[in-house]
């Protein structure tokens, strides 16, 4: 039997909770999620359903059942690599160099920009979209108070048109040079967002449609959470654009998982992968797995054990048989 039909599926649901809102999209603050164990290998099911997923219970009903929708299937393929490594009582992330990070900041905050430029980070993402003129404001000042600093701006497709027009034309060219990307500023779109790219030459990223045509964007994103990432590697390579690999902001086990598949993407294609969004435990309150993952700084700290890690915090959980 292949390991994706596998049915001796137990779940350990958890909910976390955010330390303020972490995007345009979305009120929440607190987020469910389970992780899930198949044999030795463990994956995580953490969906968004603001970002078209679909609800948690809908997720377990689909893990149950047909395994048809991408969050699903892939936590089983983490499972799968994930319980390889355990059975043979090594860790996955053996002679893997795991890309540095960009600090993730969910709102306009000085002082915690100030606290990633001091941990080292070279590149910062801020979620955008909420006050366009507040964060366009907040922009210039920092570009003046950090200027080594590069920025990253995700949207999650929600400006119109009209409205990146509008944001991209406010912004001084000072400003514009430090942006490394502006990532699903809006819907894709080949013409608009060609239209953006050469009237600004700002850089610009898709994500949540990314695909091997989306040759209008500069950048791909991949999460791993949702993405099989060398299909979208491959294409990204052959459209010459840099691929960058971020967690789902989800659980610190599907952070790992994202933090191995950008190492192994960089072993398979060489120079491809930029500085990559895989250290995000600090957006949630601390419990015993964000606590495995260290402190918040560009390098990402390996959990200790097997696998993916957290042996320990795995072994005292407790699992239901789905």
């Amino acid at each position: 039997m292949e390991f994706s039909e596998r049915q001796d599926i137990w779940i350990s649901p958890y909910k976390l909770r955010a330390r303020g809102f972490l995007n345009a999209l979305s009120a929440r603050r607190e987020f469910e999620g389970t992780l899930i164990r198949v044999g030795d290998g463990y994956g995580c099911i953490h969906p968004w359903p603001e970002l078209g997923d679909p609800p948690l219970e809908k997720c377990l009903e689909d893990l149950k059942g047909r395994r048809f929708w991408p969050i699903v299937r892939r936590a089983m393929r983490c499972a799968e690599f994930d319980n390889a490594a355990r059975s043979s009582e090594e860790s996955l992330f053996e002679e893997m160099e795991i890309p540095l990070s960009h600090a993730t900041l969910v709102q306009a905050d000085a002082k915690e920009l100030a606290l990633a430029a001091e941990a080292g980070f070279t590149h910062v993402k801020l979620k955008a979209g909420r006050d366009l003129a507040k964060e366009s404001a907040f922009l210039t000042g920092m570009s003046v108070a950090f200027p080594s600093l590069k920025w990253r701006l995700d949207f999650n497709e929600s400006l119109s048109p009209e409205q990146a027009e509008d944001f991209l034309s406010s912004l001084p060219e000072t400003v514009k040079r430090l942006i490394d990307f502006l990532e699903d500023i809006t819907p894709f779109s080949e013409v608009e967002w060609s239209a953006l790219w050469k009237k600004h030459r700002v850089p610009l990223a898709v994500d949540r449609e990314s695909g091997p045509h989306r040759k209008a964007a500069q950048y791909t994103v991949i999460k791993p959470a949702v993405d099989e990432p060398f299909l979208l590697a491959e294409a990204a390579a052959m459209n010459s654009q840099g691929c960058v690999i971020t967690s789902y902001m989800d659980h610190p086990l599907g952070q790992a998982f994202a933090a191995w598949e950008a190492a192994r993407t960089e072993l398979l294609f060489p120079g491809l992968i930029r500085t990559c969004g895989v250290q995000t435990h600090h957006l949630f309150e601390k419990d015993a797995f964000t606590e495995a993952l260290g402190e918040w700084k560009p390098a990402f700290t390996v959990p200790e054990g097997t696998g993916l890690g957290f042996d320990e915090q795995l072994a005292a959980l407790t699992w239901i048989s789905l």
